[in-house]
């Protein structure tokens, strides 16, 4: 790579608008209507450079606009709009990300009519091919997925001017490499080159060396990446019991909205019901989902209506989360590079983020690595004391009369007579009186009432600073010429993949040579499946639901006074006649022995092993 270009020291102190970019009238247009106002940093210092063709090497951190820093001098610039053909290829790692991407390219591009797909697993192949036929010339896809159509031939890659790699440390650390050298080898020789990365590893500077000619740094990040906008703690942790002492983190902390990262899929999933079962507004996200559950769970944490995100590092790419206020690493991340990319979905776009890590004895070292790799030193805290979790309890009883008086008008007579109490010696005494007097009337349980409230308390919703995305291209086109010379292309549901391919997985083997003639059925590792428990789990049978009144609260506070450790179970699914209790092996006589005896809605409990489960 030659001498860097410009860092955030060459770029204007005031918010300048977007007359400092050299835009074409109907891209200008664009922004206006999607309502960007300034352009960010990276979009100032990538547009002229890259609209001239110069190959770059962009390390500018998660959400600052680097989407609409490649889109706009592509669509204005780079893309020939009289030719009907695929000129620039932007590769993703995930599909999220892809069809994120997609949207707003799609969008800077509404009125110079633009033709932009996204391609990736788990969609209609012969929709894509149709769009591709139709006269696409902006690609936007998931290597696997591109990787297939450039194998068989349904995407022509002779007319690339252009190849953006979206996030390229992220796919790199997925295990793309060879699938990224196999679709480079594809590509015109003669082609322009940009590669944005929050981190540049050694991985992309030899990707960017092998593959980039004469390319220019831009540095926006640099080593103090996520350290300004974000407030950094580790919680030491003693016991083995993580869960417990998760919830004993959140309990002090209280986030607004956060994302919990889990290092394994079989954890979030753990996780997210241990959460919901102690009332927290929770949900798990995973490549084992299906696909319209990860877009429901996706589309409730865009949109605010969702507090709590459990996910894995591959299923959190690509979802627009910047208005989260914590990310919390349940687990550690592996890599510094992994800490770099959870901590930038919080803190974005101004915003003040908080990044909490729970660190046992086998995450020192990564700890200590993120400090020398990074710079970021966090902050070391201790787990809530019994003292703090009784101020917490104290806190939910203020705010629950908070909640119930804020709309109630007060009588002038009881404001005067308030301030003449709270004026007497004996305030106190005489005000606990009267809570007790209160809460003794509400049966007992308003502590619990309280802490539940907070526990399930929604976010506030993400207000919208701008349009929604177009629709979705509408299918019916009708079908292209065959050219010159050429017959039509064979039937593509002959060799369809399978929809559930997981894409967000390498599809080369390990040492796998680019050879040309394998078939996909060759690439294509077998899709995952998830098992009915989690390992070392059994499920329980609890002849009670529902209709017996039936809560996974009371049965988890049950289990606790019984001396059942939280992590002792995985999950409690209250059906309307029936409960299914997920226990650990090793606990599982005890858990029946503690439900023995006891009864709801006036119906004797009754735990067994449930049936065709071993």
């Amino acid at each position: 790579m030659t001498a860097p270009a410009p860092t955030l020291a060459d770029l204007p102190a005031t918010a300048p608008t977007f007359d400092v970019v050299p835009l074409g009238a109907e891209v200008r247009r664009a922004i206006d209507a999607m309502g960007y106002k300034h352009p960010t940093p990276v979009q100032i210092a990538v547009f002229e450079p890259a609209a001239e063709g110069r190959s770059l090497v962009v390390q500018a951190r998660t959400g600052t606009g680097k989407t609409a820093a490649f889109g706009m001098p592509l669509v204005d610039r780079v893309v020939r709009h009289s030719t009907k053909a695929v000129q620039a290829l932007v590769l993703c790692p995930t599909r999220e990300l892809a069809l994120q991407v997609s949207r707003e390219v799609e969008q800077i591009g509404q009125f110079r009519g633009t033709q932009v797909v996204a391609i990736y697993g788990g969609a209609s192949m012969s929709k894509q091919i149709e769009a591709l036929e139709a006269g696409a010339q902006i690609v936007v896809g998931t290597p696997g997925r591109v990787l297939d159509h450039l194998r068989h031939k349904t995407l022509d890659p002779s007319s690339i001017r252009v190849l953006v790699l979206d996030e390229a440390d992220e796919m790199l650390s997925m295990g793309f490499a060879r699938e990224l050298n196999a679709i480079i080898e594809h590509l015109p020789k003669n082609r322009q080159g940009l590669f944005f990365s929050a981190t540049i590893p050694a991985d992309v500077e030899r990707l960017a060396h092998t593959h980039l000619k004469g390319a220019e740094l831009i540095t926006l990040s640099s080593d103090q990446v996520g350290a300004l906008e974000v407030s950094h703690y580790v919680y030491l942790l003693q016991a083995t019991d993580k869960i417990s002492q998760l919830v004993r983190m959140l309990e002090v902390e209280d986030p607004e909205s956060a994302v919990i990262f889990c290092n394994t899929r079989d954890e979030t999933q753990r996780v997210a019901e241990a959460l919901k079962t102690r009332g927290f507004d929770a949900d798990w996200l995973n490549g084992d989902l299906p696909q319209n559950d990860r877009e429901r769970v996706m589309a409730a944490t865009r949109e605010g209506r969702l507090r709590f995100l459990v996910a894995t590092d591959v299923a959190a790419r690509g979802i627009d989360i910047s208005h989260l206020t914590h990310v919390i690493n349940h687990d550690f991340p592996e890599t510094a590079e992994q800490y770099v990319h959870r901590t930038g979905r919080t803190g974005r776009a101004g915003r003040t983020g908080t990044a909490v890590s729970l660190i046992g004895p086998k995450d020192i070292g990564n700890l200590y690595l993120l400090r020398l790799t990074y710079k970021i030193r966090p902050i070391e805290k201790q787990l809530p004391s019994a003292g703090e979790m009784k101020t917490r309890g104290e806190m939910d009883l203020l705010q629950l009369f908070v909640d119930a008086l804020a709309s109630r008008p007060a009588h002038p007579d009881d404001l005067s007579l308030a301030r003449r109490l709270l004026t007497h010696d004996d305030a106190e005494r005489i005000l606990a009186g009267l809570l007790r007097d209160h809460l003794g009337a509400r049966g007992g349980d308003v502590a619990a009432t309280a802490a539940e409230a907070r526990r399930s308390r929604n976010p506030e919703p993400v207000p919208e600073d701008k349009p929604a995305p177009p629709a979705e291209p509408k299918t019916g086109r009708p079908p292209p010429r065959a050219r010159a010379g050429e017959g039509r292309r064979p039937a593509p549901a002959a060799w369809q993949p399978a929809p559930e391919k997981d894409d967000e997985q390498p599809i080369l083997p390990e040492g796998h040579a680019q050879m040309p003639g394998f078939s996909v059925q060759d690439e294509v590792r077998s899709p995952s499946r998830r098992e009915a428990e989690p390992p070392g789990f059994l499920e329980l049978f609890v002849n009670v639901g529902k209709r017996e009144g039936v809560r996974p609260a009371d049965l988890q506070t049950l289990l606790t006074d019984k001396g059942i450790a939280a992590g002792d179970t995985a999950g409690i699914r209250v059906r309307d006649k029936m409960t299914f209790i997920s226990v650990k092996k090793e606990a599982f006589d005890r858990v029946v022995a503690a439900l023995a005896g006891q009864t709801f809605g006036g119906r004797a409990v009754v735990a067994e092993l449930a049936r065709g489960r071993t």
